[in-house]
């Protein structure tokens, strides 16, 4: 029994639930779609299904992420620890429990309309291969963007059977998000990964790499912005991204020195730009 508990403690550090920073980045930009979509009146099940696939395949992607960098992470300070590099678990041990979340995570769309399953197909490509973007194209994080982002049109098409425009407006804007804080969390590890070729945005931005991260935020809310009118969201959304300005101008703070920690700060503080641009979208639709 205590064998069998220590591998499942194992599993869980593998896929970070420990860490849950990661659900919460995708979790955003996925409930903002949502109350877009349905109005500002979600559906009880839509909710649910989108939550807990978040969670899925956010794991599912840490480890395939993790089977692909395995021979990597050992180089690199703050990986060197984890469960697969480390040897506590095997390699086919790290594709059963991605495959295994996986497979969860397409039953949980069974209920959903069929260009919604026809959406998830394209998203799990996106997040099985963006792990070996890292070994040749130089801002990765552009393309985590997308799979962090691909619940938008996922949600999209779940409530309305649709797509507008206007929602891949919001798929770029979390583009420019995830560019910026993935930079951040790129900006850690810079040294290592330059020791051993990989390919990262904190790499090719070099010396300007905090002017291109706040020039993404920049983006990001000129883009959400301009969503939101097209969706003819009121003043409260507008003052929800005026927050998310201000916790962006505090970033700054922390990352013109680039000190490892005060980046690693501000990649985690994400969690709150996210959470206040949802929050003024959210009474937005209330107090109409």
């Amino acid at each position: 029994m205590n064998a069998l508990l220590s591998r499942l403690r194992l599993y869980y550090q593998l896929v970070r639930l420990d860490k849950p920073i990661g659900i919460l980045l995708l979790l955003w930009p996925t409930l903002c779609a949502i109350w877009i979509a349905s109005n500002g009146q979600p559906d009880w099940q839509h909710l649910l299904i989108f939550c807990l696939g978040t969670a899925l395949m956010r794991s599912a992607g840490c480890a395939i992420n993790d089977y692909a960098d395995r021979d990597f992470d050992k180089h690199v300070l703050r990986t060197a620890q984890r469960p697969l590099t480390s040897g506590k678990i095997h390699a086919w041990e790290a594709l059963m429990v991605a495959a295994t979340l996986a497979i969860l995570s397409f039953l949980l769309i069974l209920p959903l309309n069929g260009l919604t399953k026809q959406l998830s197909i394209i998203a799990v490509v996106v997040a099985g291969t963006y792990p070996y973007l890292k070994r040749f194209f130089a801002i990765p994080q552009a393309y985590l963007g997308i799979a962090f982002g691909f619940g938008i049109p996922m949600a999209f098409a779940a409530i309305t059977n649709a797509i507008p425009y206007s929602a891949w407006i919001l798929l770029v804007a979390n583009i420019f998000w995830a560019i910026a804080y993935d930079t951040e969390y790129a900006m850690v590890d810079r040294e290592d990964d330059l020791k051993i070729g990989i390919k990262t945005s904190a790499i090719t931005f070099g010396r300007w790499d905090v002017t291109a991260i706040m020039f993404s935020y920049a983006l990001t809310l000129i883009l959400s912005a301009w969503a939101g009118w097209l969706f003819q969201l009121g003043w409260i959304a507008l003052i929800g991204l005026v927050a998310a300005a201000f916790i962006a101008a505090y970033h700054y703070t922390l990352i013109k020195g680039r000190e490892r920690m005060a980046c690693f700060a501000a990649f985690r503080h994400n969690n709150w730009f996210g959470a206040v641009i949802f929050l003024g979208l959210v009474l937005d639709f209330l107090l109409r």
